[in-house]
């Protein structure tokens, strides 16, 4: 399989001593929580015990009447033999959700330290907003699709030529015409793989753009059956919203228009809360809010009923907009627009390490793609993706970082296809790739 960031963390995790809270690991279906958790934990302890918790409810229910932590250890100890203790054995629960109650037991079993713990689940964001867990006893991980970093790990691309691109990102030097070409291309793969890890292996190690395709299609498909379980009252209203995002995404203006959730005129935000929480909580999609002013924190000027949404993966958004036609992101077939594509990749890739997304429309000023809080330096970061060959076709992003200006904004970024690394005006221009130093 492939290398991932949350190692290091996991191995820190396995680690540390002293009755350390147990660790639930939470991310949208199919990202790889289960495999980098099974593969890691067995490493790191002499004995592992993993439950199936999913399988379980729809099999033989045996943690359905779980009710103390006796119960807890008598069956555990009836399905693995030789379990000893905290130091050198861990118990990893997947898919807790299916057992809410279990939840709740997880303080007195951190409290009596008989065993280490992990857990992960795939609807857990959902259950962690709704499930009452006394603090001090958990830790939460979010986790995502590969990040273009991951991937390009995937690819066998040099550790030390991520080093070079981080030094020419960070002090503004020029990159090499071969350097670029080359990181160009895997950008564009990744824009036809994604990030999720079924994916990338067809791509990456098979070149198998059908079976990709197959992957992406059935995991569209998951977690379209997950909204459809999540409530039935509102079911219907998830599943229309989840497939309206790529036919919005294409829209000049890509903000949702409620009204066409249920096509009436009367819609709005608070309308859809419980569905749009769905959305967002069980990671299937990513929100991007509107500020009325882009001034640091930006979520003191958030807008109430202006939202932008996107896919969790990208290449789940160019399945569905061009299926096995590769060319179409490759730049063969100039008539495509990939604007929507570039922003869902950059969307990924900010969330992934760390940023709320928001984004700026003004009819004065215009749009400008993301806002991100700079909390090193208490401000505001606007950040414009390009996806021609065209990189300054901007209208919006100069205004904000304008001295002269009415915003007070002294730096922004403007990601394209091209090689060019410069600063000018208080505006950042850089290759598109570069964005996963951000």
């Amino acid at each position: 399989m492939f290398e991932r960031k949350i190692e290091s963390e996991l191995y820190k995790y396995y680690e540390a001593k002293d009755n350390t809270k147990i660790l639930i690991v939470y991310g949208a279906r199919q990202i790889g929580k289960s495999y980098i958790i099974r593969e890691t934990a067995k490493t790191s302890f002499k004995h592992y015990a993993e439950i199936d918790l999913k399988d379980d409810f729809e099999t033989e229910k045996r943690f359905a009447n779980i009710k103390t932590t006796k119960d807890f250890y008598l069956l555990v100890g009836s399905m693995f033999a030789g379990l000893n203790n905290s130091e050198d054995t861990i118990i990893f629960l997947d898919e807790i959700q299916y057992y809410p109650h279990l939840m709740t037991m997880l303080k007195p079993l951190y409290k009596e330290n008989k065993y280490r713990y992990i857990v992960s689940g795939s609807l857990l964001g959902i259950t962690l907003r709704h499930s009452f867990i006394p603090m001090g006893s958990i830790t939460e991980k979010r986790m995502f699709p590969m990040d273009f970093e991951e991937f390009l790990w995937a690819n066998n691309y040099g550790k030390d030529v991520i080093s070079y691109l981080k030094d020419c990102f960070s002090n503004l030097k020029p990159i090499n015409e071969s350097i670029h070409q080359i990181t160009l291309r895997l950008f564009q793969d990744y824009l036809l793989s994604g990030g999720l890890p079924d994916a990338v292996i067809q791509y990456v190690n098979n070149r198998n753009v059908s079976e990709m395709r197959r992957v992406h299609s059935e995991i569209y498909g998951f977690y379209n059956d997950d909204c459809s379980k999540y409530d039935e009252e509102h079911k219907l209203k998830i599943k229309r919203i989840y497939n309206l995002l790529s036919s919005n995404m294409a829209n000049k203006v890509k903000r949702i228009q409620f009204k066409k959730i249920e096509d009436k005129d009367d819609s709005n935000l608070e309308k859809y809360e419980d569905e749009f929480d769905y959305l967002f909580d069980s990671g299937i999609s990513l929100p991007s809010r509107a500020v009325s002013n882009p001034v640091f924190p930006l979520t003191e000027s958030r807008s109430k009923n202006l939202l932008k949404v996107y896919y969790n993966d990208v290449g789940i958004l160019t399945n569905i907009l061009y299926r096995n036609n590769i060319d179409a992101v490759l730049n063969k077939d100039k008539g495509i627009n990939l604007g929507s594509v570039y922003e869902t990749a950059a969307a990924m890739e900010l969330i992934a390490h760390g940023h709320e997304l928001y984004y700026f429309d003004s009819k004065k000023v215009g749009e400008v793609d993301f806002l991100i809080n700079d909390y090193n330096n208490l401000r505001v970061l606007p950040v414009e993706i390009k996806s021609g060959n065209d990189q300054t076709n901007f209208r919006a992003i100069p205004k904000l970082v304008d001295p002269n200006g009415n915003y007070n904004i002294p730096l922004g970024f403007v990601f394209g296809n091209k090689n060019v690394v410069k600063k000018e005006n208080n505006l950042v221009t850089l290759p598109i790739y570069l964005i996963m130093f951000l």
